[in-house]
């Protein structure tokens, strides 16, 4: 078994390939109005790039969680962190609109394998009666790295430039050097591995009811989250509001530790009310703040609304780890997480890009687009999960008594 020391490494490392990997994505919400100026075009052009990073994430967690499922999580998440890297710098010399979304796709597949191999090392590394709180500290990392984009953004951007803002984004490729060297391979892998690899189209096929169910719950808090976050720095607070980028920034990492509080205080709750009971609660809460949120016009209210909103929303999220991976057939649990979810993005992919159609049709006021979106997915995201699977005390590897674990419930 992993000594402690052992599994609170792999916590801290899989933390930070999120927060990073979440940096290097959140750093283009903040400069589309730039990149839209740079390449002679609009907002809602641009917004593809979003578009393409999110659906293609669907790829990478399938490619990457393969080989996870394959050659083992640690060598695989170290070439998949080296890979979003090396797209990230590339994005930042894009000598044309067609050449930076061609980059941010690419991005997107690297992006799309992190996250999964990272929860699943993480959740079969530790004790089943830590995954809750630690769910949340690994969903986090997420807020994480939005909070550490709009730092940047506020003490860099005028020195660097939106360009140099992807360049800062390679550094994430040094993390590799910390896996190397502190983190252990899965032991729930390690008992598998000289087993017969198992096809994850064998598996869909014999549980489709739980692939398809897991889509379509990632769907719904996708269209969620991102209804909340992708718009609202640059198009609405910078452009519609007139905020300066020092406003934008300081509300950005407002609602970042408000994020972040979220995902710690419902993944620590939901070891003990239940998954479902703590995303459904947290989705409902949202709603109640959408008339803060989305229709204030004095920075001060923007700010709390934003705060409030991103405590919700990141709380709904700060399950999902933990959640994903207690359904997970434990066979493929390299792959399901990660590209279940990841197919949730891909339907959920042209969010941005129909809300910037709607404000563009209601001369520009972003306001309903935004309310529109979170309270239709606020709403969708607690019938489903309501109505779902409740899989808390799945135990993983030895903890099981056999390889298997124990079957999900309802």
């Amino acid at each position: 078994m992993s000594t402690l020391k052992q599994q609170r490494d792999v916590v801290v490392a899989c933390f930070l390939g999120w927060t990073l990997d979440a940096f290097d994505f959140f750093v283009m919400i903040f400069v589309l109005s730039d990149i839209a100026k740079e390449f002679g075009t609009g907002i809602t052009s641009v917004t593809w790039a979003i578009t393409l990073t999110l659906g293609l994430r669907a790829v990478g967690a399938f490619v990457f969680g393969r080989l996870a499922d394959h050659f083992g999580r640690k060598p695989v998440l170290m070439l998949n962190i080296l890979t979003f890297s090396v797209f990230e710098l590339a994005s930042g010399f894009a000598p044309s609109l067609t050449a930076f979304l061609l980059l941010r796709a690419g991005f997107g597949i690297a992006m799309g394998g992190e996250w999964g191999i990272g929860a699943s090392l993480t959740m079969e590394s530790v004790p089943a009666r830590w995954r809750g709180a630690v769910s949340g500290l690994l969903q986090c990392g997420y807020p994480c790295g939005y909070l550490l984009a709009a730092m940047v953004y506020w003490a860099a951007y005028p020195y660097l430039g939106w360009r140099g803002m992807f360049i800062v984004g390679a550094t994430p490729a040094l993390l590799i050097l910390y896996i190397r060297s502190k983190i252990d391979e899965s032991p729930d892998w390690l008992q598998r591995r000289n087993k017969p690899a198992v096809s994850i189209f064998t598996v869909a096929r014999q549980r489709w009811p739980l692939f398809l169910y897991a889509i379509v719950i990632m769907f719904a808090i996708n269209t969620f989250s991102h209804s909340s976050q992708d718009l609202y720095p640059n198009a609405f607070l910078k452009v519609q509001h007139g905020l300066s980028s020092h406003q934008v920034s300081t509300i950005a990492i407002v609602y970042s530790i408000g994020a972040i509080l979220g995902c710690l205080t419902a993944g620590t709750l939901s070891q003990r009310f239940g998954r479902r009971r703590t995303i459904v609660a947290t989705a409902l809460g949202s709603i109640l703040i959408i008339p803060i949120w989305a229709f204030s016009s004095d920075p001060v209210w923007l700010a709390v609304g934003a705060f409030c909103m991103q405590f919700m929303v990141q709380g709904c999220f700060g399950v999902v780890p933990a959640h994903l991976n207690e359904l997970s057939p434990p066979e493929v649990r390299g792959t399901f997480p990660g590209f279940t979810y990841q197919l949730g993005n891909l339907l959920a992919a042209g969010n941005a890009t129909v809300q910037s159609m709607i404000a563009d049709h209601m001369n520009h006021d972003y306001s309903y687009a935004l309310a529109g979106g979170v309270g239709i997915g606020a709403v969708i995201v607690a019938l489903l999960i309501g109505l779902g699977i409740e899989a808390r005390d799945m135990k993983m590897g030895k903890e099981a008594g056999t390889e298997d674990g124990a079957p999900a419930k309802s």
